[in-house]
């Protein structure tokens, strides 16, 4: 694994993304991209797995991890994102890229992938698909933005367990990777989550109905993997029976005793992504 940078620009200036990257530079590109509040270190399991057949690249988003906070909070959104990974494949210098999108990460990555002469040959959607209900987002909403302070790295554990509990029965030490991934200490000593707070302004914009991206999805022409949580609240089943009959061609997998989202850290997920990856290859 190596910890790399790049500048993107933004309204208000060029901006640092940082991201980890695995793999022979000389492998088929494989860009994993992470969920609201968490980072692409949530990805080293997979890459780890993968790091023989791939080049894998996992970028921090704007305002989470090692990636600059931006200091425009109304930055945060949607075509910054955009723009920042699109720099991000400019850097890598290859014609195509397969995706793995968590949550956030699969907006992304359906959005890029129905642009024309999208470098996306192959989508993987982790628990997130073209409507975004409105309940869920507004449970979301109810933590995104929070700046709580942890005396210990263990106290910011527990509260990653509760507030994460749908991703799972995830291990001890799958929980103590989320943890240590995804905190900072300040100066102080205290333990924080890793994230700008201010990334939560654009869910006290929210609209008041569900958001739906369908014509995305009908321009999308790649193979498409989604991945679901049978109790996600985001995901939902009259959703996936709408993608079933429009848009690209698709394969489903659904986790069991999993809501929003999984976690992609368990061997049995992990090979769920690994086998369809190289079957399509």
């Amino acid at each position: 694994m190596t910890h790399r940078n790049l500048r993107a620009l933004g309204l208000h200036g060029f901006h640092r993304m940082a991201y980890t990257e695995w793999g022979r530079v000389a492998s088929p590109a494989l860009v994993c991209v992470h969920g609201l509040t968490r980072t692409g270190r949530d990805f080293d399991p997979l890459a780890r797995a993968l790091e023989a057949r791939f080049r894998i690249v996992c970028p921090d988003l704007p305002g989470r991890g090692g990636s600059e906070w931006l200091p425009h909070p109304e930055d945060y959104g949607l075509p910054l994102y955009l723009s920042s990974l699109a720099a991000l494949l400019a850097r890598l210098d290859v014609e195509e890229v397969d995706w793995v999108g968590t949550s956030l990460g699969g907006i992304l990555g359906l959005t890029l992938a129905a642009q024309p002469g999208s470098p996306i040959r192959r989508l993987v959607l982790n628990d997130v698909g073209p409507v975004i209900p409105r309940a869920a987002a507004e449970r979301i909403a109810g933590y995104v933005g929070e700046n709580p302070r942890f005396a210990t790295l263990e106290e910011l554990e527990v509260y990653l367990r509760r507030v994460h509990a749908s991703f799972g029965p995830l291990t001890d030490d799958q929980w103590r990777h989320l943890a240590t991934s995804g905190s900072r200490r300040d100066a102080d000593g205290a333990w924080r989550l890793h994230y700008d707070p201010a990334i939560g302004l654009a869910f006290r914009l929210l609209p008041p109905t569900d958001t739906a991206f369908w014509p995305l999805w009908d321009a999308i022409r790649c193979p498409v993997l989604v991945l679901r949580g049978a109790d996600s609240d985001l995901l939902l089943p009259s959703t996936l029976d709408e993608m079933r009959r429009r848009g690209p061609p698709v394969e489903f997998v659904e986790f069991p005793g999993v809501g929003h989202a999984p976690a992609l850290l368990s061997e049995d997920q992990i090979s769920v992504v690994a086998d369809w990856l190289l079957r399509r290859a």
